[in-house]
């Protein structure tokens, strides 16, 4: 593990997938998930270069498939650590190849971990580093433990969004994909009150989300607060039971149900030229 810290809070990025896999206050409590493997073991993986599951776990490109797992390959890859300091640490993948032989083109994943005052800033770069257009998703999947080590119950817990969010939800039909109808959301304005029923059958999907931030905790005591400025799409997920929420602002998604287009159609799908990099940022900062 590689730790960087302030005052106020001490990460852990371990750079098998340059995972976050804690997140402690100033006394050591634990923000993130207890990765209790009776339900999930995970704990913050990237999602690249997709985000979601393929039709049969595998995508077309110039009427070639290519097998790829749910989420992708970036979760599962060793990093390179390229930059460490006290407060900062920058993790790198570049092509190999295994990933050559599920997605032939050259790329680098910077993967930047920040800590500020009682603020964690995830500065996440996707560079096309070949001679040919690139497609490629990114998400986020952070797992916060459920509930904050704060002494307020599990149900007392909610997620507030920065602006009202009226739109229906997509859904997560049987087999991971995606069905655009969905079903009506359960948010009151701004504010979802969290409760395990609401994850029976999957994910919680917002395809667009109006919101570039959110709060999670208890009503008056402390709270997460997650700024997602560069991606419009947004999942809340955890298996009924479990101890943890995952907040995961995508600008990808998994295929739709029945989709059998080439990678380029699929559903917010990103086209890279030769030279070109974009970066993705989440922002926690403990309020």
């Amino acid at each position: 593990m590689i730790e960087i810290g302030s005052s106020e809070l001490t990460a852990a990025i371990n750079p098998l997938g340059a995972e976050l896999s804690h997140l402690r206050d100033a006394e050591g409590r634990e923000l993130m998930t207890d990765a209790d493997p009776a339900f999930w073991n995970g704990r913050a993986p990237l999602l690249f270069p997709i985000v979601g599951r393929l039709m049969d776990d595998k995508y077309r490109l110039d009427g070639k498939e290519y097998p790829l797992p749910q989420h992708g390959f970036a979760r599962r890859q060793a990093f390179e650590v390229i930059e460490q300091a006290a407060d900062r640490a920058v993790f790198r993948l570049t092509d190999n190849d295994a990933t050559r032989a599920v997605y032939p083109f050259a790329f680098t994943l910077d993967a930047a971990f920040t800590i500020r005052g009682a603020t964690l800033a995830m500065d996440i770069t996707v560079a096309n580093t070949g001679d040919r257009d690139m497609p490629a998703s990114f998400g986020f999947h952070p797992a916060f433990a459920w509930p904050l080590p704060y002494g307020a119950a599990k149900a007392a817990h909610r997620i507030v969004f920065a602006q009202d969010e009226p739109g229906r939800l997509a859904a997560i039909v049987r087999g991971g994909w995606i069905d655009a109808d969905g079903w009506e959301s359960p948010v009151e304005g701004r504010v979802l009150p969290l409760d395990d029923a609401l994850f029976e059958r999957d994910a919680l999907v917002w395809n667009p989300v109006r919101s570039q931030s959110l709060a999670y905790g208890a009503e008056g005591g402390p709270q997460l607060v997650c700024d997602f400025p560069d991606t419009p799409a947004l999942g809340l997920w955890m298996k009924p039971g479990a101890r943890y929420l995952c907040i995961e602002p995508w600008h990808g998604i998994a295929d739709p149900h029945g989709f059998d287009g080439e990678i380029w159609d699929k559903p917010l799908m990103q086209r890279y030229a030769p030279g070109e990099a974009r970066t993705f940022t989440m922002k926690v900062t403990l309020a």
